[in-house]
């Protein structure tokens, strides 16, 4: 075969052997999926979520808070900076395919040995070696062992930007829930404060009655244990508020000292669609996170198999060599080399086969670890659906618990001044009243909650 021929079919061999990959054919994990979500029950659609999703609440307040967590919060800060660092790291991987250019010099002056093996007589002992020397490789890559390997990295990033999401995700549903709870704790302050001022009015009376001696006095001390009591639960709710206040101070990168929220009322519960599809669950970034996680080990399969079979690179060296003040680039004192270059270790104790096998461990844990992070996702749409479903029941038992009480406050009240009854039962009516009138608000809070966990655990929101 002639030369050029030759030199045709070993360029041809070499391309074709470049587009070789060793990495298994990849497929995303399989999973179980349900079609749809099994506790949506019958509900008014609403119109595609915002990407904001906690916009959801129609909350200026809200907004404005989350607008300072993406622009101070330490923890975001720093997911940022892990993903710079996966990026640049990709690209380093990424930088090995191409062509490797260098140059190097070594002006030296050096002593050879007398008994050097070899030396002339005319040979100096000290002399000058002065080189430079430009070279070139470039690693045919036959078996995509670099190809994997730049894959992986570029995985790897992708999956740190997905991590990046996944915590922005997680701290604005922190801050979600601790913004609706502090509204939840105003609400029920409200609820003691006018329930305070009743109690105030219930004593004056009953002080009065007593000076009239139409009350005795344990019924004085049994209005004044009564004030005393919605008095402490609200020094407690007042500290609850304080500790939520200072909680969303550090979410949103302030001091807690002298941080206020606006001050603003309940929001509305955002409506829920008919149904909720479990593709979903398809925009969560720990799953694109996980799951670029498995195309990276499997890519990494590629890369240990590659190195059973020998490593081929081009090299070529370009320069020039002196012992004198004579020009390095002068015609007799260039040097070159072109060439090709195969390495293939013959025993290394091992270590490739444990490379392999722990390559293919290593896609095994990646691949769990993303049908758990499914399966928690699932689990967690579930748990917020029931919550809610089960929320929505209550509330509305509650809401009638709500109006007998009040109205059985109003009786014993009533009956109290007319000499009916003892103020024990005004005073039970009023507890009552004031417990039903707590646990209705703290089921709206908590429904509220539950659908910003649930936007959560869906991605952010339930549009399509």
């Amino acid at each position: 075969m002639p030369a050029a021929e030759r030199v045709a079919a070993l360029a041809l061999a070499t391309l074709l052997l470049g587009g070789c990959s060793l990495a298994p054919a990849y497929q995303v994990p399989s999973v179980a999926m349900p079609a749809a979500y099994e506790q949506v029950e019958a509900a008014v659609a609403t119109a595609p979520m915002a990407p904001a999703w906690w916009q959801a609440f129609d909350d200026p307040v809200l907004d404005q808070l989350q607008q300072q967590l993406g622009q101070a919060n330490p923890t975001l800060a720093q997911a940022v900076a892990h993903y710079d660092a996966a990026r640049a790291a990709a690209g380093e991987v990424a930088s090995t395919r191409a062509p490797q250019i260098g140059f190097s010099t070594g002006p030296v002056r050096q002593r050879q040995s007398d008994d050097k093996p070899l030396r002339s007589a005319t040979q100096p002992a000290i002399y000058d070696s002065n080189s430079a020397t430009f070279s070139l490789s470039f690693d045919l890559d036959l078996w995509g062992r670099l190809r994997n390997a730049a894959a992986a990295g570029r995985a790897r990033a992708d999956a740190s930007g997905d991590d990046l999401a996944a915590a922005r995700l997680s701290l604005s549903q922190q801050l979600a829930g601790l913004y609706l709870q502090l509204r939840g704790a105003e609400a029920q302050q409200l609820i003691l404060r006018g329930s305070i001022e009743d109690y105030q009015q219930a004593l004056a009376l009953t002080e009065d009655r007593f000076r009239g001696e139409i009350a005795s006095e344990l019924d004085v001390s049994r209005a004044r244990h009564q004030l005393a009591s919605a008095q402490a639960d609200l020094d407690a709710l007042d500290a609850r508020h304080d500790l939520l206040r200072h909680a969303i101070a550090e979410l949103v990168g302030r001091p807690a000292s002298g941080f206020t929220v606006a001050t603003a009322g309940l929001p509305a519960l955002p409506t829920m669609p008919a149904d909720l599809p479990s593709n979903l669950l398809q925009r969560r970034p720990d799953i694109a996170a996980a799951e670029r996680r498995v195309f990276a080990a499997n890519a990494g399969i590629g890369v240990a198999r590659a190195a059973w079979f020998p490593q081929l690179s081009l090299t070529g060296l370009l320069g020039g060599q002196t012992s004198g003040g004579s020009a390095l680039l002068d015609a007799g004192n260039r040097y070159w080399a072109l060439g090709p270059l195969a390495a293939l270790p013959v025993f290394d104790g091992g270590r490739r086969k444990a490379a392999k096998a722990g390559a293919e461990a290593e896609f095994d844990a990646a691949s769990a670890q993303y049908r758990a992070t499914v399966l928690a996702a699932i689990r967690q749409v579930e748990d917020q659906l029931t919550l809610l479903r089960q929320l929505d029941a209550q509330r509305g038992h509650e809401q009638e618990a709500v109006q007998a009480a009040q109205r059985a406050e109003q009786i014993a009240h009533d009956r109290y001044t007319g000499g009916a009854v003892s103020y024990l039962d005004v005073v039970s009516a009023q507890t009552d009243a004031r417990q039903a009138q707590l646990g209705l608000q703290d089921i709206q809070s908590r429904q509220l909650q539950a659908s910003a966990a649930l936007m959560a655990a869906l991605g952010g929101g339930w549009s399509r």
